[in-house]
């Protein structure tokens, strides 16, 4: 076993522990995961129709809970997304979906959503939904999020959310919490870890 996967062993050892305990606490803008979720099927809206997570059985996902107008976290978590789907060859990618889901579909249309998506990576895509959609999909993945009034400023409100991403493998199961920051390397080598069957 080469350092490269024998490191990749011992993070993916400790991901257990995250996802029993939750992420390291957040600040006040990006609310931490608090306990061990479930995960499981949910389904909302694309600019293609109904979005239905159960569909997507045989590749690995890629979730994410945001909104366009968030000025860094989202931008650097999709950044770091986008970077590890360029680790991957063309049969991996054929196998990896990223699916954006907007906390914020007072502002963020399905269309809104594609624009913003394609800026990262062509894998990507974004969706969203109603209220109680959106509160469901989020509880099943332990994601936490609630508006802030911005007094004085034109966009009116923003939205505190978890910055998590969540690997799900192609069987459905949710395998895998990354906190926020986590590097590239180690989502790429864990996607090629679930594909491999592990």
């Amino acid at each position: 076993m080469n350092y490269k996967a024998a490191w990749l062993v011992l993070w993916l050892l400790w991901t257990p522990l995250l996802l029993a305990q939750g992420q390291p606490e957040g600040n006040a803008e990006t609310p931490a995961v608090t306990e061990a979720p479930p995960g499981g099927d949910f389904a909302l809206h694309s600019s293609k129709g109904v979005f239905a997570l159960k569909d997507y059985r045989g590749k690995v996902v890629l979730l994410y809970f945001g909104y366009t107008q968030c000025p860094d976290v989202c931008p650097t978590s999709l950044s770091y997304l986008a970077q590890a789907l360029n680790e991957l060859d063309e049969k991996e990618l054929e196998k990896v979906v990223g699916v954006f889901v907007s906390v914020d579909p007072k502002r963020d249309t399905p269309e809104l959503l594609d624009e913003y998506v394609d800026y990262f990576h062509p894998n990507f895509m974004g969706v969203t939904g109603g209220e109680k959609e959106l509160a469901d999909a989020a509880a099943r993945y332990g994601a936490q999020y609630y508006e802030v009034e911005l007094e004085g400023s034109a966009f009116g409100y923003a939205v505190n959310h978890s910055a998590a991403t969540y690997l799900i493998a192609p069987n459905g199961e949710l395998r895998f919490i990354f906190p926020h920051g986590t590097s590239p390397v180690v989502i790429s080598e864990a996607i090629r870890y679930v594909l491999e069957g592990n």
